[in-house]
C-alpha cells in the first residue's frame, strides 16, 4: 500500500479511516530474516490525515510474531499491540510545525515520492520486539546452555568458585607481588 502526498490531498477535509488485515509474512521474513521466524496477519486500524501539505499516519497495530530466543534461538511467540504516529512532508520548512524531539517526521523528496505504508508497519513491528526474548522455560530459570569445558553465564552473575580460583599457570606470578593480596 503506497500513497503520495498529492494523492492524500483529497483527505484534507476528512481523514481516511484505514482498517485492514495485512499479510506481511513473506516481506518480513525476507527483509528481517534473523529477527522474524513467522508473523500472523497484521491487524491495522487508524487514520491518515492531510493538513497544509503534510500527511500524518496514526495507527493501532495488532499481530503475533515468532522470533528466536536470544538465549537458545528456540522460537518464541510475542503478542504485539501498539500504536504509532508518523508524519510526512515534502517541504523541510514544515519541520517547525512539529516537535522534532518527540514526533517522527519524514521529509520526502517531493509530493510524488510514495509513502510506503507496509514498510512503515514492518519497521514499527521490528522496533517493538524486545532486545531480550526468552522462552517460558528460560524465564522460569531453566539452566543455561553448556557443553564440555564451557557454559553460558547470565550477564552480571558471578560464580564464587570461579572468582577464587587461580589458573595454575599464573600462580607463580602471585609470588612476585606479595603485597598486592593484602587489604589496605
Amino acid at each position: 500500500m503506497e500513497w503520495t502526498l498529492s494523492e492524500l490531498r483529497r483527505f484534507e477535509d476528512e481523514p481516511m479511516h484505514l482498517q485492514r488485515t495485512l499479510d506481511l509474512k513473506n516481506a518480513m521474513k525476507k527483509r528481517f530474516p534473523q529477527q522474524i521466524l513467522a508473523i500472523s496477519p497484521v491487524q491495522v486500524d487508524g487514520f491518515v490525515t492531510y493538513d497544509r501539505g503534510d500527511a500524518t499516519v496514526a495507527m493501532q497495530i495488532k499481530a503475533t510474531v515468532t522470533v528466536p530466543s536470544t538465549r537458545s534461538l528456540l522460537p518464541v511467540e510475542l503478542g504485539l499491540d501498539f500504536s504509532f504516529t508518523e508524519s510526512y512532508t515534502s517541504d523541510p520548512a514544515h519541520l517547525d510545525r512539529y516537535d522534532t524531539e518527540n514526533d517522527l517526521v519524514f521529509v520526502l523528496a517531493d509530493g510524488q515520492t510514495p509513502i510506503k505504508f507496509d514498510e512503515a508497519v514492518m519497521e514499527n513491528i521490528i522496533e517493538q520486539i524486545p532486545s531480550r526474548v526468552l522462552t517460558p522455560e528460560e524465564k522460569a530459570g531453566a539452566s543455561m546452555p553448556n557443553g564440555k569445558d564451557w557454559d553460558v553465564k547470565e550477564e552480571g552473575s558471578t560464580d564464587q568458585e570461579e572468582v577464587n580460583s587461580v589458573d595454575p599457570r599464573l600462580a607463580k606470578l602471585k609470588e612476585l607481588f606479595p603485597d598486592q593480596d593484602k587489604e589496605d
